[in-house]
């Protein structure tokens, strides 16, 4: 009898093959006046499969254009945006349509759902603009919703939900395409404490399943839950644990405490 184990195959080393679900390179954006505003500086961030990242900031530190930069709906001034190894200021409109529509589930602080439709179908609608097999959208969108707790709600409609419930759906709806980042915007920010903190714990679920996510907030109980902290400050993005200098720090700081 062989004592030799099976082969087990082991997926590649992130660093070597495999290339990061987000990666920016000396990403600026301007805007034009006199003086320019630079609102995002030579902004370095490397995002891997399965990490959990918040990027906090107060109103007006470059969060809002950070977000529209990640989410594919703005360019760059100059840098590089790579989104799974593909270089998104190589393509077209609509091929940054597609791979927006594939590769980015968005959660917002609003909900935007549709008041006449169901869950289901408010799930099934995210999918309606992507390639695939659509004859298995009810089934996807049904997984979705038993993923984030609401199998039991799947005929209700949004003016029957609680807050919570609510930012359920919108969740389930980002998710449904699996998609290869869950790119969330202030997404407790409608809700009351009990029901912010469930969602958190959704969120951790979701990381403990291998979802890749960012999540932009200004709010350190949001933040703290993150396996990794980005501040921004003045469009300066410094992440915690980096050394910075003494006036960088109080910068960073001055952030949390807005």
């Amino acid at each position: 009898m062989s004592l030799v184990p099976p082969a087990i195959d082991l997926p590649p080393p992130l660093s070597e093959t495999t290339p990061a679900v987000v990666d920016l390179v000396n990403v600026t954006r301007s805007f034009p006046g006199t003086p320019p505003v630079e609102a995002l500086k030579s902004a370095n961030l490397r995002i891997d499969k399965g990490d959990y990242v918040a990027i906090v900031g107060p109103s007006g530190s470059g969060k809002s254009t950070l977000l529209h930069l990640l989410g594919l709906l703005d360019y760059p001034t100059s840098g590089t945006y790579y989104l799974d190894g593909i270089d998104t200021g190589s393509l077209s409109e609509p091929e940054r349509a597609g791979v927006r529509s594939v590769g980015i589930g968005f959660v917002f602080q609003s909900f935007h759902l549709l008041n006449h439709r169901s869950t289901l179908e408010n799930v099934m609608l995210a999918e309606v603009y992507r390639p695939g097999d659509s004859s298995k959208r009810k089934e996807r969108a049904t997984a979705a919703l038993v993923q984030v707790g609401l199998g039991h709600r799947i005929e209700a409609f949004p003016t029957t939900l609680s807050g919570g419930e609510k930012q359920r759906v919108a969740v389930a709806r980002a998710l449904v395409g699996e998609p290869s980042l869950l790119l969330a915007d202030e997404p407790t920010g409608n809700l009351d404490s009990v029901t912010s903190a469930q969602i958190l714990d959704m969120f951790d679920d979701l990381h403990r399943l291998g979802i890749t996510l960012a999540v932009i907030t200004h709010d350190d109980d949001v933040s703290e839950r993150a396996e990794r902290r980005i501040y921004i400050r003045d469009g300066v993005l410094t992440e915690e644990g980096e050394e910075v200098g003494e006036s960088q720090t109080d910068s960073i700081w001055a952030a949390e405490e807005s």
